[in-house]
């Protein structure tokens, strides 16, 4: 088969990984820069086109896109879809799962454990949004923000509020969680391949931080989850229509509850802490995949 890779730096672990896999069973893998992509949008025949150069007809498509390039990224991705080519993660789900008050809003649709969250725009509700999520302490995080960058504990509740209303103040959209006291500075990242849980890690912050992220200092170890774990990843993911997620999780005194559903996970920590090719994994869901129309964007968003 021959695969292309949108990513802009092909020298990640998980790029590399993805490309050994590919080789390994007998495909092709170009990797190509999301930014440096044009598109042709003419009607019936539509193509792509990198550093001037019109691309190959694909078989498949792994979206590796970066959140600072989501919208242009998404764009291309359409292309490909429109194209006939089929995509690991459809750009629908992408877009879903980028939006944290949409992916969030989905989850509990589909009866997903969550930690209580509260979103409002008028910094005159700070309060109520306070308590709305039982009190202090409370996580805040940026709609944006990833790898644990824009997420604050407020540990009192004149220290929320002061946040709340700073960044209500810049315009900047913020939600506003319950802080899970018992799961302590842990995590469980899980990584969900075509419908099933292929690979799971505990991540705990460094001393004295309670993001669990390991681009922050964390660590992880493997573990085995519980089947309520499991059936919540599963299921988080496919609510997302994700074939291809790392859903984060807490284990809280009520079950586990979901903090995000990423559509692009990191392998380097999963596959070091579990011993999982989790690469391999991937490719051969392409290969059962990767069929004329298996594309099935409905534009659903």
């Amino acid at each position: 088969m021959k695969l292309c890779m949108m990513a802009r730096n092909p020298e990640l672990y998980s790029h590399r990984r993805l490309i050994e896999a590919a080789e390994a069973r007998g495909h092709t893998l170009d990797i190509v820069n999301t930014l440096r992509v044009t598109m042709n949008i003419t009607s019936r025949r539509p193509a792509l086109y990198y550093n001037g150069e019109k691309l190959p007809k694909y078989d498949a498509v792994i979206p590796r896109i970066g959140a600072s390039v989501t919208f242009y990224g998404l764009a291309v991705l359409r292309q490909f879809e429109l194209m006939g080519v089929y995509p690991l993660n459809e750009s629908v789900a992408i877009g879903r799962s980028r939006d944290k008050l949409r992916s969030m809003q989905l989850l509990a649709e589909a009866g997903v454990g969550l930690p209580v969250t509260a979103f409002a725009h008028d910094p005159k509700q700070t309060d109520q949004v306070i308590e709305m999520v039982g009190g202090a302490p409370v996580v805040i995080k940026l709609l944006e923000g990833t790898q644990g960058i824009g997420v604050v504990l407020a540990e009192t509740h004149n220290s929320a509020r002061s946040v709340i209303e700073a960044f209500r103040g810049a315009n900047v959209n913020i939600l506003v969680q319950e802080f899970i006291k018992e799961a302590g500075n842990s995590d469980i990242r899980v990584i969900v391949v075509g419908g099933r849980v292929v690979a799971a890690m505990e991540r705990s912050g460094a001393a004295g931080d309670f993001r669990s992220n390991l681009h922050r200092g964390g660590s992880s170890r493997s573990i085995k989850i519980s089947p309520e774990e499991r059936s919540t990843a599963v299921r988080s993911a496919k609510r997302l229509g994700l074939n291809v997620a790392g859903v984060d999780l807490l284990r809280s005194n009520h079950g586990p509850v979901v903090m995000e559903v990423n559509s692009s996970p990191g392998l380097e920590g999963i596959e070091k802490a579990t011993g999982v090719d989790v690469a391999d994994k991937i490719i051969k869901l392409i290969e059962k995949n990767a069929l004329p129309g298996k594309s099935k964007t409905s534009n659903k968003g």
